[in-house]
């Protein structure tokens, strides 16, 4: 896009915020992750145990790997994008939403469908913890943050509170390179996001506890009576508590700490603060003593594989600053970069816009999406993504955009009976029926779409490929290095 008028970033202050960013996020995932998943309040004031270097963290690890797919595949990654990343080099994570994703995606199940079918933990924080790339290279540009957040979420926990979660963070973050006032960074960050959303109501009881003068420990009480579930990493509760530490803290130190001893995702709450408190006060806000026992290298958890990670902190920023200059050239219709930052009288009015936002909520989270040519096009299952034997199932194709669909056809395994039922120049709705239904089935598109001649290939399940999966319960892992079971690192060290 052009810029036409709007917000100047300087381009050495952005570094320098990314910088923190980072350096943030690796103190306060530190601090926080020995107490992960432990319900209690502590007394934390500092690390303890005072470590030697930056503890791996998948909170980070996981945006690496979308910053290394941004560099190869371009400013504008779509689904088939982000599962092909995952599964080259995050398959053997297992845990919650994690686990399910990649059975989804094994499956040939693609975003958003691969991020809400039999997956329990939509609500959880693998998504929310995720949020500072997308802040980072769309610097002051929230609404733009928030879309691309939803495509990230989309991969593990689309329609729940997990995504609401990366959403609102993403936004905070962003506009958190040109304010600083934490009460407007939430508003922007809630206006998101559905108002109705658990995380929406849990931040704004957080915040209304502050403006209230009730005290920290109440105002933890509070958000656990009215918001608290018994997962640890559920979102909405652990949201709440980071808001509390941001808004109760005294300094850097203390601000994390109030998050932490919060407990519950003590790990994910101290970073995505620590995160945000970096890109607020650069990497001069942080403290030396925060900075000293962790240094600068970037430290990858062993699930994470294959991955050309940078060494340290100052190449992750060069690659995140790569990136973002490119970001807001191309995509940001409200910010540059430039040798002297201007924030404009219409800048708050700017930083509020949502209409990137709000469409990308309007996506159908039942459908599988690939982007080709430039355009969205969705295999809606009107339904759970499985069709039973002799049993009717609606299905539909639309295209997204300024499209005229001259030719739309869906095609189906032989002996498969199909139905058109409508169409219209954004699309097709059919009815299948099947007797003979294999646990993964392929259903092709072929569409000539403003000229431009489509053809791609989705999946629908049989009834054998439904988990029947406890709720709460992981997928199956490997006994000796804990990983998914189909990814297991015992065989490759």
């Amino acid at each position: 896009m052009s810029y036409m008028s709007g917000i100047s970033l300087d381009e050495s202050e952005y570094r320098d915020r990314v910088y923190g960013c980072w350096l943030g996020k690796n103190i306060g995932g530190t601090l926080g992750g020995p107490y992960e998943g432990r319900k209690e309040i502590h007394s934390l004031s500092y690390y303890d145990p005072i470590p030697e270097r930056s503890a791996p963290n998948d909170d980070l690890d996981l945006q690496l790997v979308w910053l290394q797919m941004l560099l190869e595949k371009g400013i504008r990654p779509g689904p088939d994008d982000f599962a092909e990343y995952w599964l080259r080099h995050l398959s053997p994570y297992p845990w919650n939403e994690y686990g399910y994703c990649r059975r989804n995606l094994d499956l040939g199940l693609r975003p958003p469908v691969s991020g809400c079918y039999e997956n329990y933990f939509v609500d959880e924080m693998g998504s929310p913890i995720r949020s500072e790339i997308w802040a980072c290279v769309a610097p002051g540009d929230p609404q733009l943050a928030a879309s691309l957040a939803w495509w990230d979420s989309s991969l593990d926990h689309t329609g729940g509170e997990g995504m609401y979660g990366e959403m609102f963070w993403a936004a905070v973050e962003s506009a958190a390179f040109v304010l600083d006032d934490p009460r407007t960074l939430i508003r922007i960050g809630l206006s998101m996001i559905p108002v109705w959303s658990r995380v929406s109501r849990a931040v704004r009881e957080a915040v209304n506890c502050r403006a209230t003068g009730v005290d920290w420990e109440a105002g933890r009480e509070r958000i656990l009576r009215c918001f608290g579930h018994q997962q640890p990493c559920n979102a909405p509760q652990n949201i709440a508590f980071t808001v509390l530490g941001w808004l109760y803290g005294g300094d850097f130190g203390e601000k994390l700490c109030a998050a932490v001893n919060c407990g519950f995702d003590t790990d994910c709450t101290g970073a995505t603060l620590g995160a945000l408190l970096g890109i607020l006060g650069g990497r001069d806000g942080i403290p030396d003593r925060w900075k000293e026992p962790i240094g600068d290298g970037v430290v990858l958890h062993r699930f994470t594989r294959d991955l050309d990670a940078p060494r340290d902190l100052d190449e992750f920023t060069g690659r995140t600053v790569q990136v973002g200059a490119r970001m807001i050239g191309e995509m940001s219709d409200s910010v540059q970069l430039s040798d002297k930052a201007d924030f404009p009288g219409d800048g708050l009015s700017l930083l509020m816009r949502n209409d990137r936002a709000l469409a990308s909520l309007e996506r159908d989270n039942m459908s599988s999406i690939k982007i080709r040519n430039g355009y969205e096009i969705a295999l809606h299952y009107r339904g759970e993504p499985v069709i039973w034997p002799d049993l009717d199932k609606r299905l539909g194709v639309s295209l997204r955009g300024d499209v005229d669909i001259r030719i739309c056809e869906l095609s189906v395994p032989d002996g498969w009976r199909l139905r058109e039922i409508a169409r219209s120049k954004q699309g097709c709705d059919y009815v299948v029926k099947a007797t003979d239904v294999e646990d993964k089935n392929r259903l092709g598109v072929q569409a000539k779409v403003n000229g431009v001649d489509l053809d791609l290939q989705y999946v629908i399940l049989g009834p054998s490929a439904v988990a029947h999966s406890e709720c709460g319960r992981n997928v199956p892992t490997c006994p000796n290095c804990h990983a998914w079971i189909g990814a297991c690192l015992c065989s490759k060290g």
